[in-house]
């Protein structure tokens, strides 16, 4: 059974307003991203953590027609307890996670797919694309200083899909040590588990500020 974490409890405070309602080709970004995983046949359950202020929202869009919505939860202050609170509430019967950001609404079913049988075999992988632009790194003054080699570099996406109790695990090493992380990688490296990545060569950009919602509605038009 696969299970998908939608993370959705973010402040959007990048954007002005919040960036999950925004409408991106007259649907609102959330229920846009949530619809590709409702198509998608890998994946069993969605659990949705959000705010209590779009808990209702949810809630609706539940009703008509998103039936793969078993649970609708509150997230935390910060990203890494949102995704604790997704998995304190995943089916018994859950193997696989896939753990996804609520503001990547252009993620296909088809990629999708691709990252959960790759977890079957490799127990951890994690959307990505290769770097292909020149990196700089600058002082605190904005001055260049010198290159960063891009080789072997590559930007991290989601959905990130493990093997369940290595995700559980490594969260519990997460909260006894007290970190602090920004992705599921991150926390399953913590415990010493390779994460492997699978090429993306869609878009799949996370909406933050609002000139993305103009770049997402041109990969839709």
């Amino acid at each position: 059974m696969t299970s998908a974490i939608i993370v959705a409890a973010g402040s959007s405070k990048r954007m002005g307003f919040n960036k999950l309602l925004a409408k991106l080709c007259g649907e609102p970004v959330l229920r846009r991203t949530l619809g590709v995983f409702q198509k998608c046949a890998a994946v069993d359950e969605i659990i949705v953590v959000t705010t209590s202020a779009l808990r209702m929202e949810v809630d609706v869009w539940r009703s008509s027609g998103f039936d793969k919505i078993v649970k609708i939860i509150t997230g935390g202050a910060e990203r890494h307890l949102s995704v604790l609170a997704g998995l304190k509430a995943l089916n018994p019967a859950c193997d696989i996670v896939a753990v996804h950001d609520g503001a990547r609404p252009l993620i296909s079913v088809k990629q999708i797919t691709r990252c959960i049988e790759a977890a079957r075999t490799q127990s951890a992988v994690a959307c990505a694309r290769p770097m292909t632009e020149t990196l700089k790194r600058c002082d605190n003054e904005g001055r260049i200083t010198d290159s960063i080699d891009r080789a072997n570099a590559w930007i991290m996406e989601t959905p990130q899909v493990f093997n369940r109790e290595m995700l559980l695990r490594a969260y519990d090493a997460v909260m006894r040590d007290g970190l602090l992380v920004t992705d599921e990688v991150s926390a399953v490296q913590h415990i010493g588990e390779h994460v492997f990545v699978v090429e993306n060569s869609e878009p799949n950009p996370k909406i933050t500020f609002p000139a993305d919602i103009l770049l997402a509605q041109r990969f839709l038009d």
